[in-house]
Parts: structure tokens; sequence; C-alpha cells
């Protein structure tokens, strides 16, 4: 059930999935309609194993398409292939959890528009997983971006003086929890060299299966 959950949430996140060795270039009308909070995300990407399903724009298929016959500047110029020049590229581990670790429940379900929320946690539009200090001051939260009704990905930020406390992975895995009980798959991203959030996503159930990501973001 979780495969065809991942499977269908990549063919509607990307335009198509899967697809054979090689990079393919797809177009998909998402890549010019705003994301989940609001703004534009014009080329996503997924690599498992030799294959990659990068997804951009219609009008800017044979752009890229020409653009990816040099490798070597396909990334250095997406973002103007896009056209969106000097918007940031991200390159990051792609990850989901079938089986988020059996680690206690430490955050509560609350509005992102309760004060005191940091102003990332405030882009989302439905409750927020939040753990805060006996004197209610925000230590750490997950928000949830639903990119469809079959993948959502989990965010998660700590304010440094609470960090190594392992609230993170519990936070990580409550919320992967919920995700599943929705009906979707969890799954997580972070950029290559964060190795303090990769630890999180280890000991929160979430393997690197050597999957990738790479896309164009807003600055």
């Amino acid at each position: 059930m979780l495969d065809r959950r991942l499977h269908l949430h990549l063919a509607s996140w990307l335009g198509q999935w899967p697809a054979g060795p090689g990079l393919h270039v797809v177009g998909s009308h998402r890549r010019a309609r705003p994301a989940w909070d609001g703004r534009l995300r014009p080329a996503i990407a997924v690599r498992a194993g030799a294959s990659t399903v990068l997804s951009v724009p219609p009008d800017r298929v044979a752009a890229v398409r020409e653009l990816a016959r040099r490798p070597k500047r396909l990334l250095p110029e997406l973002p103007a292939a896009v056209g969106h020049r000097g918007w940031a590229l991200h390159d990051d581990v792609f990850r989901w959890s079938s089986a988020p670790a059996p680690l206690p429940d430490v955050g509560e379900w609350i509005s992102p528009e309760d004060p005191g929320l940091p102003a990332w946690l405030r882009l989302f539009d439905r409750a927020v997983l939040v753990v805060r200090d006996d004197r209610g001051h925000y230590l750490a939260g997950v928000g949830i971006k639903r990119h469809d009704a079959y993948g959502h990905e989990l965010a998660v930020g700590t304010v440094p003086a609470a960090r190594s406390r392992g609230l993170a992975r519990r936070l990580v895995a409550q919320a992967a929890r919920r995700v599943l009980d929705e009906g979707a798959v969890p799954t997580y991203l972070h950029d290559l060299r964060n190795a303090a959030s990769a630890r999180v996503a280890e000991a929160a159930g979430f393997p690197d299966r050597g999957w990738r990501s790479f896309g164009v973001y807003p600055s």
C-alpha cells in the first residue's frame, strides 16, 4: 500500500513516475502554479537509482532538454532555463518512511497562527506540531507540506538552545505517524551536507535509500 502511495505522489508531484534509466525532462502544469506555501517551485527532480525525472513548466521543456545535453551545465543554469535566474538550487537527500521510529510523542498540535511561533511555521495552513517549555516558549516544531493527497513532506526546526535533546526526531516520528494515518506517505528532504538533519531522519525512521532530489526554489 505504501509503495502505491509513493508512486501516486511522485506521479502527481512531478507529472510522470516511474521512468527508465537516464534523465527524463517532463512538463507539468504544477510547476507553473503556487505550491503549498503559495510560492512557485519551477523545477523539481527526483533521482532513484539510474533514473531521474525532472519536472518543469510545459513551456520550458524544450529549453531544459537542450540544456540537459550538456550535463555539467544543467544544475548551474537550471534556474535561468526555467525563467527564474538567481533563484536557489536545492540538492537534497530524498527520504520516506513506512515505519516511523517508536519514539514517544513529545509535541502538541496547534494552530500556526498561535503567538510565539517562528515565521517559517506560520506559512502552514493547518495545525503544526510544537514543543514549548514550561513558560510557553517555543523550542521545536514540525510543519507538514501537503504536496498532494498521497505525499506529505515534513519540515522540522529547533531553537539552538534546545538542540541535542532528541526533540526533533521525536517530533518527526510523531508527525510521520499522523501522515500515515491520513493515508499519505511521509517524506523528508534535507541538504546533502546537513549531517544534523540526516541524523534526525535516521533516528525518526527515514532511512537513506540513495534517492536524491534537486530543484529550483524561491531565494
